[in-house]
């Protein structure tokens, strides 16, 4: 196998690992689960609002995201779209 090629390889399983985006991850949510956790799970999240001891913070864009609404710390509820 030439090194190009080793690279190219390379390259695809790092964006693929990458990728937590996922209905895989998606059907480990549970509720209750600490946002700790849910990080751990999904990454950063790319946006998070809240107030008075309610939050929701969102991964990834409006075609294809997950989405994570906390009671204080931990998930109250959790929806998806565009996951694969």
């Amino acid at each position: 196998m030439s090194l190009r090629m080793l690279v190219l390889l390379a390259s695809c399983l790092l964006l693929t690992a990458c990728n937590k985006l996922s209905q895989d991850n998606y059907a480990q949510l549970k509720p209750g689960m600490s946002k700790v956790e849910v990080e751990g799970l999904l990454g950063k999240p790319t946006e998070c609002a809240g107030a008075l001891g309610m939050s929701s913070c969102t991964w990834g864009d409006e075609q294809r995201f997950i989405s994570v609404q906390y009671a204080g710390d931990q998930v109250l509820l959790f929806s998806g779209k565009g996951l694969k």
